[in-house]
């Protein structure tokens, strides 16, 4: 789930979900997402919508994170190889924080590619009544539910613009990429050339985002 406020809570669960918690303006420093109707910071420094994917508020957050990737991410690469897989995890994390900034959120956390993963994931399932897709269908609705309930119980504290646009753009690109590891030379080239095109983004937004820690005091 995304930290759409970074201020830990005060009592009761939400200090349980704040256990470990980091510093809201660390947070900004490192790279969090920031609201593109108050800040402009999301046009000047674009790569905040890649390196909030990989931060996280606190060991909860990262937690829940990684029991939804550890869930679905084996099955996307396993049928897209891990180029397209990454590429597909980076991709959908951007436009989940596109549609977060728009809508005014401060954000972090991974679960925008991780409802990407799920998006694609159901696009590749939809209208096939095998067994095994039926399986993996219900075990995607699961996850969709558990997801939606957690987003409406602590609306303040989850980020449902990041999921949902990660999931749009999910259940896009499962539409239009083929369901398998690639084929022969070209694709597995198209495929690399797609996995080292995020792997450059990341690297840039880090670098970018390390340059502006160290050139930026505290407060800025």
């Amino acid at each position: 789930m995304n930290r759409s406020g970074f201020a830990a809570p005060g009592g009761g669960f939400g200090a349980i979900f704040g256990l470990g918690g980091i510093d809201g303006s660390i947070l900004f420093r490192m790279g969090a997402s920031v609201p593109l109707a108050v800040s402009p910071n999301d046009v000047t420094q674009p790569w905040r919508l890649v390196t909030a994917i990989f931060l996280h508020g606190g060991l909860l957050h990262i937690g829940f994170n990684m029991w939804v990737l550890m869930d679905v991410g084996p099955i996307l690469e396993e049928l897209y190889g891990s180029a397209r897989y990454f590429f597909i995890f980076v991709v959908t994390g951007i436009f989940g924080y596109v549609a977060s900034s728009v809508t005014g959120h401060f954000s972090v956390g991974a679960s925008g590619s991780l409802l990407g993963l799920v998006g694609v994931l159901l696009a590749l399932t939809s209208g096939r009544q095998n067994p095994g897709m039926r399986m993996l269908r219900s075990q995607l609705l699961y996850w969709l539910v558990y997801i939606a309930v957690i987003g409406f119980v602590m609306r303040g504290t989850v980020d449902n613009f990041a999921h949902a646009g990660g999931f749009a753009a999910g259940f896009l690109l499962g539409k239009v990429m083929s369901d398998r590891p690639p084929a022969d030379a070209s694709e597995r080239g198209r495929a690399q050339a797609l996995g080292w095109a995020a792997g450059l983004a990341v690297g840039a937004s880090f670098t970018f985002m390390l340059l502006n820690y160290f050139l930026s005091g505290p407060g800025a």
